[in-house]
């Protein structure tokens, strides 16, 4: 995706952050960290159990170096802002997802290189070092995450009658804007998607279905509610392409190991909105 598009895609996803602050209040947050079991099996489904699928996959598939490096890289890049938005849409456990999203991204300013060096002494028997604009990092997390979800928050807490009034518009839009990205991408795309699905779209596809059901199994082996289960399913098993295709790009300086990343962020759709429908249906059957 070219600035423009990245642009317009962050303002987004701003928007809809700052709608997701609408319906949380400070007690969703201490009660995450009150009881942090669910953060803790969402950290390791995110930073551990994804590492180690991905590593195995890249020796059960027969891929291209560039494939998979950039197999490696996608798996070092736990979920961002369109993983909270999936988990808004689906009913589930926003404040968990916001959470997680926050700390993982402070965690993998230290993982990712080492995780990608550690890859591409894998896949080419070498080592490089790369090096993350930390400063930058940061930052992105908090304008497009953490800025407008508490600025959401402190409009509830000053006017919740029109907190209350404006969710449920809010989240109509929300997923209207997630099919016209979905659709976006697939236009945009579908040169790389036509060129490259055939070797790097089972094995980006089966990375993301497996660790979408470990975060689930794992979320029901440990007891945790319906709701925070799915929660960390969505968490560990959607990744964050974007920064995915900047590394390969910017920091590696090349686009062949960015086709991974790209077609797994086309294909994350797709599973996620199946998922979000499977999550609606089970959250009214709980609540019959």
């Amino acid at each position: 995706m070219d600035n423009i598009s990245n642009a317009i895609l962050a303002i987004s996803l701003i928007i809809i952050m700052f709608g997701m602050g609408l319906s949380l209040e400070i007690k969703d947050f201490v009660r995450i960290f009150s009881k942090p079991k669910a953060i803790l099996i969402g950290l390791c489904c995110q930073l551990i159990n994804l590492l180690i699928v991905g590593f195995i996959l890249i020796r059960i598939f027969n891929l291209s170096p560039e494939i998979a490096i950039g197999v490696i890289i996608i798996s070092a890049c736990p979920g961002g802002p369109t993983s909270n938005l999936i988990t808004h849409l689906a009913n589930v456990d926003t404040a968990l997802s916001v959470s997680l999203t926050a700390i993982s991204s402070l965690i993998t300013l230290v993982s990712i290189p080492f995780i990608i060096n550690l890859g591409l002494q894998e896949v080419l028997g070498e080592g490089t070092t790369i090096q993350l604009n930390i400063a930058q990092t940061i930052l992105q997390v908090f304008i497009i995450v953490i800025l407008p979800v508490g600025l959401g928050m402190i409009l509830k807490y000053k006017s919740p009658s029109f907190a209350l009034k404006m969710e449920k518009p809010v989240k109509k839009a929300s997923g209207i804007f997630f099919v016209i990205v979905l659709v976006a991408i697939l236009i945009k795309e579908r040169a790389l998607l036509i060129n490259n699905i055939q070797e790097a779209g089972l094995v980006t596809l089966t990375l993301n279905v497996i660790t979408m059901s470990i975060g689930y199994i794992l979320g029901y082996i440990f007891s945790l509610p319906l709701k925070q289960r799915i929660s960390v399913a969505i968490e560990g098993g959607i990744q964050n392409g974007t920064l995915g295709i900047s590394i390969a790009t910017i920091l590696l300086n090349n686009t062949a190991y960015a086709i991974a990343p790209a077609i797994y962020g086309t294909l994350m759709f797709f599973t996620a909105g199946i998922f979000i429908y499977w999550s609606n249906k089970q959250i009214k059957k709980q609540i019959i």
